[in-house]
């Protein structure tokens, strides 16, 4: 028997690669969106948009968590707005929502399509993921998939599903401004 896992869903690029993986591998897949950390909203709607696309034609499930909880993430990013520590704060947020609906659903194990990028935090990612599994009595299954991101992306384009261009909070949208910006300042185009 197949073990049930439940799959806290970025985006839906991200969800192309280890989604393919996981099903190879005999899992019971269940996608769960919660990314109150997205910003602005017409991002986040564009972003949950091109996840019901993905989900259309892999005919995957899909659990909806859409109560947009701007208020609490920014509660929790704006002391400390650099990198790890908001990351840490929405990390923790949103496997803390995916571990408690995989304890509530019955489900066997949780991760996260978050470790498919390479921009992210993996050991922080490991970290929280594992805290929150023994927090909430569930396993954390990590897995590093940043082997397949390229893969992923240019099967996400075929598609036709939305390309973000950050990580999705203001501040992350903020600090691709400002590389771009310096780039630009520095003759780089690239």
């Amino acid at each position: 028997m197949s073990k049930k896992l439940a799959v806290h869903i970025c985006c839906g690029p991200c969800a192309v690669y280890p989604i393919d993986e996981w099903a190879k591998e005999g899992y019971d897949v269940t996608g769960f969106w919660y990314n109150p950390n997205i910003h602005p909203y017409i991002e986040y709607s564009k972003r949950l948009e091109s996840l019901k696309r993905f989900a259309g034609l892999k005919e995957l499930g899909i659990a909806y968590d859409e109560s947009y909880d701007l208020d609490c993430f920014l509660k929790k990013v704006a002391s400390s707005p650099s990198e790890p520590e908001r990351c840490y704060h929405c990390y923790q947020m949103r496997l803390s929502r995916t571990a408690e609906f995989a304890r509530e659903e019955g489900y066997d194990l949780f991760t996260t399509t978050l470790s498919v990028s390479p921009f992210q935090k993996h050991d922080l990612l490991k970290e929280i993921g594992n805290k929150v599994a023994d927090q909430n009595g569930i396993r954390f299954l990590y897995q590093d998939f940043r082997s397949g991101y390229r893969e992923g992306r240019l099967q996400a384009r075929e598609m036709g599903l939305y390309l973000q261009k950050y990580c999705g909070c203001i501040y992350s949208e903020r600090d691709r401004f400002i590389t771009i910006k310096t780039k630009v300042s520095l003759g780089e185009h690239g």
